[in-house]
């Protein structure tokens, strides 16, 4: 697994891409529909990911693997997934909570070319 986004639910996806951009200085790198946008994080590939969609769920990070139905498929029996996967516009994703209830988000990027 590999650290590609810091993930942080917010109230008003504008408001907040505002402080963003005009009070830290981050620069949007890209855009999904209306509810997610990625900011470059100065200095690192990391991107940070602000969304308005999973208002339920904590901040944290999300990991790259090969493949989401592989990973799920081999620690569904071990793992509490409390999303299973499902498509995004660059492949799949699911969420699974570690021993101490944090979110941990697992994304691949199969739909890329």
């Amino acid at each position: 697994m590999k650290l590609v986004f810091l993930y942080h639910p917010v109230k008003d996806l504008n408001k907040s891409l505002t402080f963003y951009l005009d009070t830290l200085g981050f620069e949007e790198a890209w855009r999904e529909g209306e509810h997610t946008v990625a900011l470059s994080l100065p200095g690192s590939d990391v991107k940070l990911l602000i969304e308005d969609d999973e208002q339920d769920l904590s901040a944290g990070g999300v990991f790259l693997v090969d493949s989401v139905d592989t990973f799920f498929k081999e620690n569904k029996d071990k793992l509490e997934f409390v999303k299973e996967p499902i498509d995004i516009p660059p492949g799949r994703y699911a969420i699974y909570q570690d021993n101490s209830g944090n979110y941990i988000r697992i994304i691949d990027f199969t739909n890329e070319t």
